[in-house]
């Protein structure tokens, strides 16, 4: 109780604002666990209460830590060929990322990334109304989607909808797709921490307090996640990611 007191006059916090935020890290374990696509709700509710870049901050140990959860318990499904291809550029990304952060309009940002994003499923809901087993193999393809994601990791934890698209478009099944994505942002996130710490200041004591406080909402999410990605099966599992990446992308274009 005297922990969450003083979060709570660290950071001007109501009542409200600490469920929301407890929210959004039950939601990130259920999406680190396998409901992919959630980003965004996690982002909005975490932006909502802490303000835009002040989040990142906060999310990415929260984050780290739901990767943790999700690579020990999916590691055996990782299809490491897919993570050579994506890891490359998404490091350029998120350097980029790191350099733009301070100067490029989040609003404009975020509208260009939701336009690509729904351009993107869209041409995936073609792809699968044209029941074309057909998988993308030009380097352009894994090259441009992990530079947006590595961009759009850094600069708003938002990474999940390129890099989901980019594996729905490899046709992997359920674990594997889950699997391969947990060792994905585990690396890439661990990689964006020192830039949060020492240039753009973001993760500090005062963070890491918070962070503890909201951990054990992770374990919480993961295991709801877990239960729920059962019951799923490789279709359905399908089509719920791209149905809520494009939710997610109307969000991000109209918030």
């Amino acid at each position: 109780m005297e922990s969450l007191n003083q979060i709570i006059s660290l950071y001007h916090l109501s009542y409200l604002d600490i469920f929301l935020a407890l929210l959004a890290t039950i939601i990130l374990g259920m999406g680190k666990a396998g409901l992919k696509g959630l980003g965004v709700i996690i982002v909005t509710l975490m932006a909502l209460v802490f303000g835009g870049k002040a989040s990142t901050g906060i999310l990415i140990p929260l984050m780290i830590t739901a990767d943790i959860f999700a690579v020990i318990y999916y590691h055996r499904h990782t299809q490491w060929i897919y993570l050579t291809k994506l890891l490359p550029m998404m490091g350029i990304g998120v350097l980029l990322g790191v350099w733009w952060g301070n100067d490029i309009s989040e609003q404009i940002f975020k509208q260009i990334m939701a336009i690509f994003i729904l351009f993107t499923v869209v041409i995936m809901v073609w792809m699968d109304r044209r029941k074309t087993s057909r998988i993308p193999k030009h380097w352009l393809f894994s090259s441009s989607t992990g530079l947006l994601s590595g961009i759009t990791s850094m600069i708003g934890n938002l990474a999940g909808s390129f890099a989901n698209i980019y594996l729905l478009a490899m046709r992997l099944p359920k674990n594997e797709f889950i699997g391969t994505a947990a060792w994905l942002f585990f690396i890439i996130n661990v990689f964006k921490l020192p830039f949060h710490i020492f240039v753009w200041k973001t993760v500090t004591k005062e963070t890491i307090l918070l962070n503890l406080f909201l951990a054990p909402a992770i374990i919480l999410g993961f295991y709801i996640g877990v239960s729920l990605v059962k019951m799923i099966n490789n279709e359905a599992y399908r089509k719920f990611i791209i149905l809520v990446t494009a939710f997610g992308a109307l969000i991000i274009l109209f918030r």
